[in-house]
């Protein structure tokens, strides 16, 4: 048992370091151009060692996209446990995925939803849930400190902004440049903010927007 266990442990590392380089070559190169051959160079490994790990590319995707969604989560919270106001909170979670995306050229969202629907589907599952929770938790902070009307309708406004935000990888209205998606993205929560805002709300929304503006 003694002897296992270290061999145990390095498998663990070994597939753990697949799944962290795997996730970055498929955001910043794609779904479809990122190929397993890629993904073992990188590593330095046989592409017969990834296949020990992952019977084929879409279940390395799954685990890929699942990793990435746990560390956006796990960013988000870190987001929220900080002294923001709700205004500033939302910003500091949307340059979670600038960040996350800025070497991206095309968004991995319509990349995924295009050549892993299955994946794409599952992803969406999880991601309107933390999504939901997520901005409930925002609007009631927002409410509570002035910065959004009191009488907003919150299951009706998350489901409204979700909608939006989640709209521009459904539709073919939008193009698929990661940098246009990321400043629509930002359109879509200025736009959001100013439907619910006080006085008080927008003042704080002009001052974020200066800021991200500057930099």
């Amino acid at each position: 048992m003694f002897l296992e266990f270290p061999v145990v442990l390095l498998q663990a590392i070994m597939k753990d370091k697949i799944i962290d380089k795997a996730g970055e070559m498929f955001l910043t190169l794609g779904f479809k151009s990122a190929t397993m051959d890629d993904i073992a160079k990188e590593l330095g490994v046989s592409k017969k060692t990834l296949y020990k790990y992952f019977p084929n590319k879409t279940a390395l995707v799954d685990a890929s996209t699942e990793a990435v969604h746990n560390t956006i989560s796990d960013a988000i919270d870190k987001v929220k446990s900080q002294n923001y106001n709700a205004v500033e909170e939302e910003f500091a979670v949307k340059a979670i995925f600038k960040e996350m995306f800025k070497n991206a050229k095309t968004s991995p969202m319509y990349q995924l939803k295009k050549y892993y629907p299955e994946t794409y589907t599952k992803l969406i599952e999880r991601e309107v849930c933390m999504f939901r929770d997520c901005n409930i938790d925002n609007l009631e902070k927002g409410i509570n400190q002035g910065l959004y009307r009191a009488e907003i309708k919150s299951d009706l406004l998350v489901n409204f902004y979700f909608t939006l935000v989640f709209g521009v990888f459904e539709s073919e209205l939008y193009s698929n440049d990661m940098q246009e998606v990321m400043q629509i993205e930002y359109e879509i929560l200025e736009y959001h903010i100013r439907a619910i805002a006080t006085e008080k709300g927008v003042k704080e929304l002009e001052k974020q927007l200066k800021n991200i503006n500057l930099n």
